[in-house]
């Protein structure tokens, strides 16, 4: 008979399941910080409060012409002038608007997060919302539709992670790796970027979508509603573009 083997102290057993959804706590609360927003706005305010709250905090190209504030008795005063830079981004116009920019936000907005870390990652996409903002500004000036949704901000992040997720040992790359490493790859040039034929299939397709959604409305967006693609285009130029100033991984030389 064989003596029982002594009980190790270090046998912990298998080791726990990997979890469902493994995304960046960053990704996963600021997701849960748009959803709760958007519950509170759908479901806990009056409509008064609602429509109060939309002018309040979405971008309004309207807000900009002269004494349009005070004319126009517009919520927030001149104050809003420069905080709904950032704001509308917490806002969204249905669940489909919110659902499809949350599920871009985990696929791409996890890979910069993993990148960047929090802090990084924040910044750039409120610098990319505000860049968006910008550009539908320059180009709606003095109109009286407001803009609402994440979507330049998340634009900007599928720029950032272009950057990277697509070169050799990238998450997406044609030789990828499955580990953190991944991640941490130096990044290529912009214009390495552009000669590489995955990175810029998807360019092609990300641009073609917005153009067409820019002349269909968005199922779930609201009623009504189209698909601010300028913003997205702003946001997606900044992201791209800036992508060095946030990158924490020494350039490749």
């Amino acid at each position: 008979m064989h003596e029982p083997r002594p009980l190790d102290i270090h046998d912990q057993g298998p080791p726990p399941p990997e979890p469902v959804f493994n995304l960046p706590k960053v990704v996963t609360w600021l997701s849960l910080v748009l959803i709760g927003v958007h519950l509170a706005d759908t479901y806990l305010l009056s409509r008064d409060l609602r429509y109060e709250l939309l002018l309040t905090f979405s971008f309004l190209p309207a807000r900009y012409l002269p004494d349009a504030v005070a004319l126009y008795q517009l919520p927030g005063g001149e104050a809003a002038k420069a905080w709904t830079f950032l704001t509308y981004a917490f806002l969204h116009g249905g669940w489909g608007h919110l659902f499809v920019n949350v599920m871009w936000m985990a696929v791409f907005g996890s890979a910069v997060a993993r990148r960047f870390g929090t802090a990084r990652f924040l910044l750039l996409s409120a610098v990319c919302a505000v860049a968006g903002a910008a550009l539908h500004l320059s180009l709606h000036f003095g109109e009286a539709v407001p803009m609402i949704g994440a979507s330049a901000a998340i634009s900007g992040q599928m720029a950032a992670a272009t950057r990277f997720v697509f070169d050799m040992g990238g998450p997406l790359g044609a030789m990828r790796r499955t580990d953190e490493f991944a991640y941490r790859i130096p990044a290529s040039s912009m214009a390495a970027t552009l000669s590489n034929p995955r990175a810029l299939m998807f360019l092609l397709v990300w641009f073609g979508v917005n153009f067409v959604f820019g002349i269909i409305p968005l199922p779930g967006a609201g009623e009504g509603s189209s698909v601010a693609w300028e913003a997205h285009i702003g946001g997606f130029v900044a992201g791209f573009l800036l992508f060095s100033l946030f990158d924490p991984v020494p350039r490749r030389r």
